[in-house]
């Protein structure tokens, strides 16, 4: 990465001195993270179980954020971060998400990490307390985007996506959702504004019965003809007519 990748300063810098601090104190950054470079750093991400920032009284670094404090370091190839985003394990995704958020341009930012909102693995984080919750990968990158702080780091301010677009060309997002939700125009109207002529049939097929006909009339309960037909269902013989 070059500087104007980094926002025209060292990238390390973009982490709050106050953490850095903290971070160049943590044994796992002085035994796992001094000697990494851009592809050693990978076994390190895949044994990550979780994501955070500082924890705890004494606000101890997480070792996902002792690994994105050396990523900042190292300044990997623009390729490599993708490689890292590509790849088949969760915490080394997020970790290259992160880094991206950190060092990349709006539009590429955009573009990589909007991305991942069809990605619904489960991420683990550990809380400012210590304590551990669960978020998605989906709402991660979500975070990335949307927040001004996240997980103790300050994220530099980007544009809003509406402006890149009228501004930069930027590509409206297309979500995958859009395919699901359409709805062929002349269905959808039929559907909405029946003609005059389709309520006719459907007034006369209601008078007419299903089969076009005129449905029979049920016999009054006064009638001879009800009083049969109701004997016949409660399996009663039929009434002898009296000798005349």
């Amino acid at each position: 990465m070059t500087e104007e990748y980094a926002h025209g300063t060292n990238p390390i810098f973009l982490i709050d001195k106050i953490v850095r601090t903290k971070i160049y104190a943590c044994v796992y950054y002085k035994e796992k993270c001094f000697a990494l470079d851009a592809k050693t750093i990978i076994d390190k991400a895949v044994e990550l179980k979780c994501i955070g920032g500082t924890c705890g009284g004494s606000k101890k670094p997480t070792a996902f954020l002792c690994l994105l404090l050396k990523l900042l370091k190292i300044s990997p190839e623009r390729e490599i971060v993708q490689k890292y985003i590509e790849s088949n394990y969760k915490y080394l995704r997020a970790l290259g998400c992160m880094y991206l958020r950190l060092v990349g341009k709006p539009d590429d930012i955009y573009l990589t990490l909007e991305s991942l909102y069809n990605d619904y693995c489960k991420l683990r984080i550990k809380l400012p307390d210590g304590s551990f919750s669960t978020t998605y990968m989906d709402e991660f990158v979500d975070d990335l985007l949307v927040k001004d702080i996240y997980l103790e780091t300050v994220l530099p301010k980007i544009p809003k996506r509406h402006t890149l677009e009228d501004n930069e060309g930027l590509e409206p997002r297309v979500s995958v959702l859009d395919g699901e939700l359409t709805f062929v125009d002349g269905d959808l109207e039929e559907e909405q504004f029946p003609d005059s002529s389709s309520i006719g049939r459907s007034k006369k097929k209601a008078k007419l019965g299903e089969g076009g006909q005129n449905p029979q009339k049920a016999p009054a309960p006064e009638s001879d003809e009800y009083w049969i037909n109701l004997r016949k269902q409660l399996g009663l013989a039929p009434v002898k007519e009296p000798n005349k």
